[in-house]
């Protein structure tokens, strides 16, 4: 018996005082009465202080689901099962102790943010199973070496352990593994058993339903199972028929549990960790077998599961009815643990015995012990929860570069496993509209040049024809941007269009269309290997490319039609605040695509998709190519697995004064490159000054133009080494501002200007003013950036500017593509081998034929 006073400085300390239940004394009891003295003084093992009960924004009024998976992260009480696979080893025979542990970090870490964490385990049985073979081996020795005198280990035979005695063996043991675990993070958790009749027996239900609600207000992590040791044989799946909430679900394994225990203690969010990934299209393994993201519950003759749990009591197992292995006498296998055999048909009551059980022993292997559950049975629970008021996630809790995280994700809203959603997805998920983009860029690949062209053509004439829907729905964005304030003076200015914008954008997409009729399948290299063999490198397509980009809706366009020129497919992910201006040009550019069939080659991502979730689309996109912010593009390159990103982090541009530069180009140069549009990745940053031109008329005149344009000047160190009174100095020199703002640095040299460049520079346009063409020349050869100028404004590093028609984006890497990209960006090269009977070992040393290796020309351009 557990004593109330011994429990006081638990519930009373800090100014709490908490009345227990003798339900909840006799949850706790289990891990206080062995050795509750040395836990009362030690003070760490639960502090209450750390997070005295919070109550976090949070709560919401249960009885319907989230709809989307951004929505997870207000989920206030969780339930996560986890399956004996997430919880043992791959020998079946143990617990995997590391992801038991990263598992229950992450289930403090959502304690401890204010979260209702409840726990519904599996494992029991393998734990007990390994501590039973231990004993079994040890008494054998024992005995062996009586008897022999000698150990026999080899030879020794274990025999096959009833399932209910493992799981008598293992409870203690598992539950103390978790005390242990949650104590490292001063959680305190509570064990609890149950069985389905506890269910049945309303009082029970009762009980169990009081003691779950003050273990969660006392800041407590419930750990329940099944009580495997007596629970009797499972009965046939009757009750779901329908999956209808108002009749009760059977608790027939963890699964089961944990959605009558997700429903009956209203609880947002159930989250299913098993050794699978969740549902599929298909059958799992298959090659064209697709994981679904979202399912939704009128979908689900379309699912398909993955095989049965390795080990346990439940799982899923694909194509296949109801499997009630109960008894199965006289069969050395299967003799101890289930004893014959007897077989439900979907949802009946009697057994059909037209299968033998040497059909079953060919059936199934091993590993397949247990009670192998119908296609159906998790998601009739799943399903079952979720029209409680519970949204699901089941997803892999084994894999190891996401066990890590994989609860903390889900929470999060990232996109893993399957998401149960009551709402039916308006349109196409972002991995169809990646297939279609797939599909639609090698139907546009394979149209003839100007095909391509008349369709660029076309939506630039749609650009200046729907000019007042476009501008009107322009307005709207506008509006709510300012009314909501959320976007900045220099990132409003992106947002809005107008008339001229929209006629440039019309004449640069002519160019495009111009500039495309030799795009792609343009030879540019032909090699004769030998005789009537040929070989040809041809310009194709990189595949299907991800755009994404702020405020900018003029991106789209221009964005469209290079990928139309060059044959590619592409997703466009826009932010938010251009929505509507966005989706009328999208509309437009598949109007225009529409002439030839090939509407489905662009494609805008309306749904939710978090942008690091979209990074990880490996297998549909080739090619991220980020437009905005500089922390945009950083988190895009952070997030990307597995797929190339092309662009620019940062534009921190530089313009060298040099002592031979012309008083009558410096100020006008300087001005367009900071004032003309600060916020543009092209702008000045850093202006470096020659020495010598410190205190001259020239640099007071530089000076005077930055202080009329409102420049805020920020010194370099050796700048402020030169002045009295200087301006704030620097924090950084390597600082875009993206704002009236520049940085200004003394330089002793031209080859001194270099070094500051490539040291502090970003890679993307570097400028010198300099009447000197030997000292221009040096910086132009030596300057080791994508754009490197003249006697010219930074600003020209564009690729409408360029003669491009436009560009994608400017790329600052040292491979494929630098400066602004156009067309040719956005093109790779294949290999075409034409022979004649031709095989390699006619090459060998005693062949009858040798490598001439001769270049062919090149066919005649188009230069129309």
């Amino acid at each position: 018996m557990l004593c109330r006073a011994a429990l006081s400085p638990l519930v009373r300390s800090h100014g709490w005082c908490f009345v227990l239940s003798p339900h909840a004394i006799a949850a706790i009891s289990c891990l206080y009465l062995p050795r509750h003295n040395q836990r009362l003084r030690n003070e760490s093992i639960r502090c209450w202080s750390n997070i005295p009960f919070i109550t976090m924004p949070l709560s919401r009024a249960h009885g319907k689901s989230f709809a989307h998976r951004s929505e997870l992260k207000h989920a206030k009480r969780i339930v996560v099962k986890l399956g004996s696979a997430v919880v043992t080893r791959g020998d079946e025979c143990g617990l995997a102790l590391g992801r038991l542990a990263s598992i229950v970090e992450q289930v403090s870490m959502l304690q401890n943010q204010g979260r209702e964490m409840m726990i519904v385990t599996s494992g029991a049985v393998a734990f007990g199973k390994q501590r039973l073979r231990h004993e079994i081996l040890l008494s054998q020795s024992v005995r062996q070496a009586l008897h022999s005198g000698q150990s026999q280990l080899k030879d020794m035979a274990i025999p096959v352990l009833e399932a209910r005695a493992c799981a008598a063996a293992g409870q203690s043991g598992l539950m103390a593994l978790y005390e242990a675990m949650f104590t490292q993070y001063s959680i305190c958790a509570a064990q609890i058993l149950v069985t389905n009749l506890d269910f049945h027996d309303e009082q029970k239900r009762r009980n169990l339903n009081g003691t779950l609600h003050e273990l969660l207000r006392m800041n407590i992590v419930p750990i329940i199972n099944t009580n495997d040791a007596v629970v009797p044989p499972p009965e046939p799946n009757s009750d779901l028929q329908g999956v209808n909430v108002g009749k009760v679900i059977s608790v027939k394994d963890n699964d089961s549990l944990a959605a009558r225990l997700a429903v009956e203690m209203k609880t947002d969010l159930l989250i299913v960790l098993s050794d699978v990934e969740g549902l599929f299209d298909s059958p799992p393994g298959s090659d064209d077998a697709k994981l679904i993201d979202i399912f939704y519950p009128g979908d689900q003759q379309s699912v398909t599961f993955g095989t049965k749990s390795r080990v346990g009591m439940g799982g899923m197992e694909a194509k296949m009815d109801l499997v009630r292995l109960q008894k199965w006498a006289d069969r050395t296998l299967w003799s101890s643990v289930m004893g014959n055999a007897e077989y439900y048909p979907l949802g009946g009551t009697t057994p059909f015995t037209g299968w033998g059980v040497d059909w079953l022993e060919s059936r199934f292997t091993e590993k397949d012990i247990g009670v192998l559950v119908d296609t159906k049975w998790n998601v009739k629970a799943a399903l079952w929860a979720l029209q409680g008021g519970t949204s699901v996630v089941i997803a892999n809790g084994t894999h190891p570069k996401i066990s890590g995280h994989v609860i903390t994700d889900i929470v999060e809203g990232k996109k893993v496993g399957t998401f149960f959603s009551e709402v039916k997805p308006a349109g196409p998920t972002v991995e169809q509209q990646g297939e279609m983009a797939r599909a639609g860029g090698r139907t546009l690949a394979a149209l003839q040049p100007e095909q391509r062209a008349e369709i660029i053509y076309r939506l630039a004439d749609l650009l200046t024809d729907q000019r007042e829907e476009i501008l009107l729905a322009n307005k709207k964005d506008l509006e709510e941007a300012e009314n909501k304030g959320r976007l900045a003076l220099p990132l409003l200015k992106r947002l809005s269009l107008s008339t001229s914008k929209l006629n440039s954008l019309a004449i640069g997409l002519r160019q495009i269309a111009a500039s495309s009729q030799d795009s792609v399948g343009r030879v540019i290299r032909r090699t004769r290997i030998a005789k009537d063999l040929d070989l040809e490198q041809v310009t194709v397509p990189i595949g299907v490319l991800l755009v994404i980009f702020e405020s900018r809706p003029d991106c789209l366009p221009q964005v469209s039609a290079l990928a139309i020129a060059s044959g590619n497919g592409l997703l466009l992910k826009g932010g938010k605040e251009a929505a509507h201006s966005n989706q009328i040009l999208h509309h437009l550019t598949q109007e225009a695509l529409s002439i030839h069939g090939v509407k489905d080659a662009v494609q805008l991502v309306n749904t939710r998709e978090e942008v690091e979730d979209l990074c990880r689309l490996d297998k549909l996109i080739d090619l991220i190519i980020p437009r905005g912010s500089s922390q945009l593009v950083r988190n895009i390159q952070k997030a990307a697995k597995g797929i190339p990103v092309m662009g620019h982090s940062e534009g921190i541009c530089h313009v060298y004064v040099d002592t031979d530069a012309s008083v009558e180009k410096v100020t006008r140069i300087i001005r367009d490159s900071k004032c003309e549009y600060p916020a543009a990745c092209n702008a000045l940053e850093t202006l470096l000054i020659h020495r010598d031109l410190l205190r001259t008329p020239l640099f007071d005149q530089i000076i005077d133009m930055l202080r009329v344009e409102q420049v805020k000047i920020h010194a370099g160190p050796k700048f402020a080494s030169y002045l009295t009174f200087s301006p704030s100095e620097v924090k950084s020199l390597r600082t875009e501002y993206g704002d009236l703002e520049c940085c200004i640095e003394v330089v002793d040299s031209v080859q001194e200007a270099v070094e500051h460049i490539h040291k502090y520079g970003s890679s993307h346009t570097d400028v010198i003013i300099t009447e000197n063409e030997k000292t221009a020349e040096f910086f132009l050869q030596h300057v080791d950036s994508a754009c490197v100028f003249w006697n010219a404004s930074t600003r020209f590093s564009d690729g409408y500017r360029f003669g491009l028609g436009a560009e994608v984006g400017i790329s600052t890497s040292r491979i494929h593509a630098r400066g602004p990209v156009g067309i040719e960006g956005l093109l790779t090269t294949k290999w075409l081998l034409r022979g004649d009977n031709h095989v390699v070992s006619d090459f060998s040393e005693h062949g009858s034929m040798k490598y001439l290796h001769e270049s062919l020309p090149l066919p005649q351009r188009n230069t129309n």
